[in-house]
């Protein structure tokens, strides 16, 4: 222990004797000055103008986009994401960085005539004040981009706390941002629970992404304030394959949402429901796709699945397994770090945790239906509604499950992973709460509506 708190340490999943980092957690009160500090900063910000945040997002790109190399290292060694997926999650953040770079200049109003006399009624969208961040570790520079950037193009100034297995990524990221950003306006706490329940309990608005009952209590707490708050949270999510789909492409596609960094995504598939005469073609398919999946190091440019974040989700993954019909993988490679292969299933009893819990690990379990309406209830009978894949070579069909879905996303002919940056995410049931992210829609959770009168003398 230190004066400030518990020592926050970050191992290479990869390699668990590497390091990154020690550093203490700041504690509650330090996480509240940091928000105290950031309102404080909050009105020049906002004053400052359309123009003065605009460049200051694109600045922030520019950073980015300079370090990219750097960066995507960084997140190869910390979260273990494959050097490919780590790219490729760069270039998104510098990407979202931009496109919210434009936002400051849309309107954020309207005008409504009176409903007698002279005068003018206004509707405008203000920020609330602090933005209050928690992410995950699986996405550390996309996720926290695609939430702050939203927030200071409406305004609002932020404090955010990433994840303690992502730390050091948290923390080069506000190195970049703050270079372009005034002081008090962005700022990363590290550290756990203590910070995450601090910062909740003092910002103006919340926004969360991870495990369900985390984000259930965080809604609870920002709730009970009268605070904004969304929470994304948990996926179950199910591959359909409809007997005319292309088996061989929807395996292709239904692996590499499986197996890609280690099953790590909230959108990766967990449930493959082959509808009848697909059942046979796709176990052989997907067993086999599995199979061929890279598995290793995941600095190395041609692995898909690298390993998992810790011990313990390594273990439960491995785990869950036990007593099932294993038709690919189940094992644990002998090499260092947390790694095991992709993983598919059959034969699961109803009631069997992985037909109600995300393991966050590559496994899908296979599941037989009769018919696309039996496909359909068995997509929706988990507590998750997230996102669905269906694949199917008839449009007719495909435009059937999308009505009949009671998931937030559905994917047709495509994998289950993969978010549009621009368009709004989110889920039903237990996978999300509150108003979706990213896209236009992100600006109007990070704003509150006014309504102005202006009556003549």
């Amino acid at each position: 222990m230190t004066a400030a708190g518990p020592l926050i340490t970050s191992h290479n999943p990869a390699d668990p004797d590497d390091v990154l980092l020690r550093t203490p957690a700041p504690g509650a009160f330090e996480t509240v000055g940091a928000v105290e500090r950031a309102h404080a900063a909050q009105p020049e910000w906002l004053s400052g103008g359309a123009a003065a945040r605009s460049a200051a997002l694109g600045a922030v790109a520019d950073g980015l986009h300079a370090a990219r190399e750097e960066l995507a290292a960084l997140a190869v060694r910390e979260v273990g994401k494959p050097l490919a997926e780590a790219r490729a999650e760069v270039a998104r953040a510098v990407a979202i960085w931009r496109y919210y770079a434009q936002a400051p200049y849309e309107p954020v109003g309207a005008v409504h005539e009176a409903a007698a006399g002279p005068g003018l009624l206004l509707s405008r969208r203000r920020p609330h004040g602090v933005a209050g961040l928690i992410t995950p570790w699986n996405f550390p520079f996309a996720i926290p981009s695609w939430k702050a950037a939203p927030a200071l193009a409406a305004g609002n100034t932020v404090v955010l706390k990433p994840a303690p297995e992502a730390t050091a990524c948290g923390l080069r990221l506000a190195e970049i941002v703050r270079q372009a950003l005034p002081a008090g306006v962005f700022t990363v706490v590290p550290g756990g629970a203590t910070e995450g329940n601090a910062l909740v309990s003092a910002a103006d608005v919340v926004s969360f992404t991870g495990s369900t009952v985390v984000g259930s209590a965080v809604a609870r707490t920002a709730m009970a304030r009268g605070v904004p708050v969304q929470a994304e949270m948990g996926g179950l999510n199910a591959a359909i394959v409809l007997p005319d789909a292309d088996i061989e492409r929807a395996a292709a596609h239904i692996a590499a949402a499986v197996a890609g960094y280690a099953g790590q995504k909230c959108t990766a598939t967990s449930r493959v429901i082959a509808v009848g005469a697909a059942l046979d073609p796709l176990r052989t398919a997907l067993a086999d796709a599995l199979r061929a999946v890279p598995v290793g190091d995941p600095a190395d440019a041609a692995t898909v699945c690298g390993p998992l974040i810790d011990e313990r989700a390594r273990d439960r993954t491995v785990d869950t397994r036990h007593g099932l019909s294993v038709l690919a993988g189940g094992t644990v490679p002998d090499q260092p770090g947390w790694y095991a292969t992709p993983t598919l299933v059959e034969k699961v009893p109803p009631g069997h945790p992985l037909l109600r819990e995300e393991v966050f690990g590559p496994l899908a379990v296979l599941l037989p239906a009769d018919d696309l309406a039996h496909a359909v209830r068995i997509t929706n009978s988990v507590p998750y509604g997230l996102v669905t894949s269906v694949h199917t070579a008839d449009l007719n069909t495909a435009l059937e499950g999308l009505d009949r879905l009671d998931t937030g996303m559905v994917r047709i002919n495509a994998p289950s992973t993969g978010v549009d940056f621009h368009l709004p995410f989110g889920g039903t049931k237990e996978s999300s709460i509150g108003q979706r992210e990213q896209g236009r829609a992100a600006l109007e959770f990070y704003t509150s509506s006014r309504t102005y009168t202006l009556s003549p003398t």
